[in-house]
């Protein structure tokens, strides 16, 4: 096997369960899913890309009130999680696909976390070079992921993920800013627009794997 197995982690999730993640404001649990073909994949799933988000956003608070305690614990918890979704793939099939998720996964955080870290530091430069990596690391993620799964699109989840960067740019300027009503604005969009990401995976690896996805 090749390229299925890239995918196929997500459905370790429902042989291993999902990972724990840090407790989260109340508004940030994932809304049920809709009537869907696999509802435990759609659900892991939906748990996976909120945690994400939830952590991604504790670091950028951290920052922007110089905790740096707070600030590495939340880093600590996005890369712990890239960790387990490369761990998952490298227990299925192998240290090859595992070590490329891992690089694809901490390519999208390194460049939200220098996004972040520019922005606290008023640093255009930075910020621009950030967003370049970020939109570049989308394109490899949707080339991956679409050519482990013929019922994903590249150019569909090329752009689920640049929406995701946009989100991601948008709360941390709103954050840096101290504008928390805007960013209030912004978080229920990035959330809902996580279960949108989840449903398309979760739909498309159910159909290409209806035996084994539940």
């Amino acid at each position: 096997m090749s390229h299925p197995r890239s995918l196929m982690f997500l459905a370790v999730l429902l042989v291993c369960g999902t990972p724990a993640f840090a407790a989260a404001p109340q508004s940030t649990s994932p809304a049920p899913a809709a009537t869907a073909s696999a509802p435990k994949l759609h659900a892991a799933l939906r748990s996976l890309w909120h945690g994400h988000i939830v952590h991604a956003r504790e670091y950028a608070m951290a920052v922007h009130a110089h905790d740096d305690a707070k600030a590495k614990k939340a880093a600590d918890a996005v890369v712990a999680n890239a960790h387990q979704l490369s761990d998952a793939v490298a227990g299925f099939y192998g240290k090859a696909g595992g070590d490329r998720m891992m690089e694809l996964l901490g390519g999208h955080w390194g460049a939200v976390k220098a996004l972040t870290d520019a922005q606290a530091h008023h640093d255009a430069a930075a910020g621009q070079k950030a967003m370049t990596d970020l939109v570049a690391n989308a394109g490899e993620i949707a080339k991956f992921l679409a050519g482990a799964n013929p019922n994903l699109p590249e150019d569909t989840v090329r752009g689920l993920l640049l929406a995701h960067g946009a989100h991601h740019q948008q709360q941390i300027t709103q954050i840096m800013a101290g504008d928390m009503q805007a960013e209030g604005n912004t978080w229920t969009a990035m959330q809902q627009h996580m279960d949108a990401i989840a449903d398309a995976l979760a739909g498309a690896i159910a159909k290409q794997f209806p035996a084994k996805a539940s």
